[in-house]
């Protein structure tokens, strides 16, 4: 009796695996697990409206496409400074000069050199330009400044003076400019406003004169903001590319921005945690190299996900969205194959974005341990212990 029942336990361990065996394919929906795994995602997700999207080389030429970095040189152009316009709240120097016989500015200081008629001038003290953009002139009334450039204020002066002095010559010289620069703001040493000069200052130029960045190169974003347009780059890049050190112009607002981007990284990889990442961004592979890679005992390479939200018009998506936040995005599940040789090279040139979740999942065969493991667990301790009281 004792050993048909003993060979009746073993009978039924041994058909415990057999329908563990049979029944690995559903083993993980009351399995323990870490996340979806690769049948969940393709049975469950397209119902939902959520959009499951392999990585090959035409979905990352179409996503690199749609995210082109505008380029400050091709935002902003590369024109040279503009000639200086006077503004109220500048600060003006004027010096007249007369040619003998002078009449208005006799007593003025003598200048001539060898071979040259000799002239008097005289300098009118510094003024600044009042609110409605007028200076005063002696002889000359109020001469309007506002808006203009020096060469067009001395026009002005002279025309005035034609009539009065003789052979007047005017010269006007900025000795405070107040309006014509920029402001740089931010995560710099410094925030100040730079006046620019005839020169024409360079965005560096005005990083330099805030004594830098607070931060490492590589997670610090410039935006530079001038009139309606507004722009942003990574500084590493500027500082590679020298176009992208574009002429200042009067106005402009230079932000520098602390990016401290990251992607999570769950599942089957050597690190399960918030990774930083650098404000010039990095690819899925070098995503999957700072996570640790793959665990060779647990992740199935031919499940690696990547969950974002994207805007609703960025591709035709193979299924219709039916989720969608408040600003017009909907769920995306970016699949990459890595059993195919191809997609590694579609991963190096998919982008990583800042709060991307990344996944891999459990392979199948795992879920089958897990299982076996649990049979073999309950089911010994019964057989031995029923083997024991015999």
């Amino acid at each position: 009796m004792h050993a048909k029942c003993s060979a009746m336990l073993n009978r039924i361990l041994v058909m415990l695996c057999i329908l563990a065996f049979a029944g690995m394919a559903g083993c993980t929906t009351f399995l323990a697990n870490s996340g979806p795994s690769l049948r969940d995602v393709q049975h469950h997700a397209p119902p939902e409206g959520i959009q499951v999207i392999d990585i090959t080389g035409p979905t990352v030429a179409r996503l690199l496409e749609t995210r082109k970095t505008n380029l400050f040189s091709d935002v902003f152009g590369a024109e040279g400074p503009a000639e200086y316009v006077v503004r109220p709240g500048d600060v003006l120097e004027i010096m007249i000069w007369e040619a003998p016989p002078a009449t208005l500015f006799s007593g003025a200081v003598v200048l001539g050199g060898s071979g040259a008629a000799p002239s008097v001038g005289a300098k009118i003290p510094e003024q600044m330009i009042d609110s409605r953009g007028m200076v005063n002139v002696p002889f000359a009334g109020q001469i309007d400044a506002k808006g203009r450039t020096l060469h067009q204020i001395e026009d002005a002066i002279q025309k005035r003076l034609k009539d009065v002095a003789h052979q007047p010559q005017v010269l006007v010289c900025l000795t405070r400019n107040v309006t014509e620069g920029v402001s740089v703001v931010g995560e710099v040493h410094k925030s100040l406003h730079m006046p620019l000069t005839p020169r024409g200052e360079r965005l560096l130029d005005a990083l330099a004169a805030a004594e830098g960045v607070n931060n490492p190169l590589g997670k610090v974003v410039i935006q530079v903001t001038r009139g309606d347009m507004v722009s942003s780059m990574p500084l590493d890049a500027i500082i590679r590319d020298p176009r992208q050190n574009i002429l200042l112009q009067p106005g402009d607002v230079i932000s520098a921005l602390f990016q401290p981007l990251s992607f999570t990284s769950l599942g089957a990889t050597g690190k399960n945690e918030e990774i930083y990442f650098e404000a010039q961004g990095i690819s899925l592979v070098q995503a999957l190299g700072r996570a640790g890679g793959l665990q060779d005992y647990r992740a199935n390479p031919q499940a690696v996900f990547l969950f974002r939200f994207e805007p609703a018009d960025l591709m035709d998506w193979p299924n219709k969205p039916v989720m969608a936040t408040s600003d017009g995005r909907v769920p995306v599940i970016y699949r990459a194959d890595l059993k195919d040789p191809s997609v590694f090279f579609a991963s190096e040139n998919f982008q990583v974005r800042d709060k991307d979740l990344i996944f891999i999942s459990n392979a199948p065969s795992v879920e089958w341990q897990k299982f076996v493991s649990i049979i073999m667990t309950v089911g010994y301790p019964a057989v031995n212990s029923y083997n024991a009281a015999k």
